[in-house]
């Protein structure tokens, strides 16, 4: 479970709660318009039927697991583990790492090795690997692409039915009936409320944790990409070690080294 996600998605249900409870006074049906609820949600659903081919929407509660969930390995255990893997190959061979790829829980840099270890030629390597980067890119500007969509209409879709909202507030003033006046102004307001939060409460916010992560992974397997070619050029730990480091910025490297 992501600590940062979980703390974030707490507190704000806590604030919209607490300045509900203080506006409303334990009233929640005046939260409550079903007209809203058709418009903003079903609308928004609607846009990203429209937007997003069906193979990218059967993905979106990976999106979702993405945002709870963070299943990178951790920077320091990335640096020791491709330290000991050069020292291993420096010292006993490249050959020698077959017996060390049970501890290579990542995917990715397991792949890059074992090309490595049947002496596949590095130019091909290099390509191979930056293929599967780009797909995975792309695979991330979808989840992304996603939120991005509810962020853009789904206040579009509040203000259509605060529209609607006020035109039937409008044609009812003939009849000066105060009740359906109110009613109305309600379903305009409340309409506007929930695309407001599901915007910038929901979906900005995971959108950017996405993005973040994103570039977080893209920064890591370009790392492994450089440590795997860097043990199969049988260069010095160090210098293996110097190339990893040169990723990740000063402030954290001082730390890694005294982990290590």
């Amino acid at each position: 479970m992501d600590k940062s996600s979980l703390i974030g998605s707490i507190l704000g249900v806590i604030c919209c709660v607490l300045v509900g409870w203080m506006a409303s006074h334990g009233n929640w049906g005046m939260f409550y318009s079903e007209k809203g609820l058709i418009m903003v949600f079903g609308g928004t659903i609607s846009v990203v039927f429209m937007a997003l081919p069906m193979d990218r929407i059967k993905m979106i509660p990976g999106y979702v697991k993405r945002f709870l969930f963070h299943k990178s390995m951790p920077m320091t255990d990335l640096v020791q583990l491709i330290s000991r893997l050069s020292e291993r190959a420096r010292r006993d061979g490249i050959l020698a790492l077959e017996s060390e790829m049970a501890n290579v829980k990542d995917p990715f840099m397991a792949q890059g090795l074992k090309m490595a270890i049947d002496g596949v030629d590095p130019g091909n390597i290099e390509q191979l690997m930056r293929m599967e980067i780009v797909a995975m890119q792309d695979r991330h500007k979808s989840g992304k692409k996603f939120f991005d969509l509810i962020k853009l209409y789904a206040p579009g879709y509040g203000l259509v039915a605060t529209l609607i909202g006020q035109v039937g507030m409008f044609g009812g003033l003939a009849s000066a009936d105060i009740g359906h006046l109110g009613h109305m102004l309600a379903v305009a307001v409340v309409a506007t409320m929930y695309g407001t939060v599901l915007a910038n409460a929901v979906a900005g916010p995971m959108g950017d944790k996405l993005s973040l992560r994103s570039s977080e992974e893209i920064l890591n397997r370009e790392m492994m990409l450089q440590a795997i070619l860097s043990i199969q050029a049988g260069d010095n730990p160090r210098v293996t070690q110097s190339k990893v480091l040169a990723f990740i910025p000063a402030a954290q490297r001082t730390k890694i080294n005294l982990a290590a």
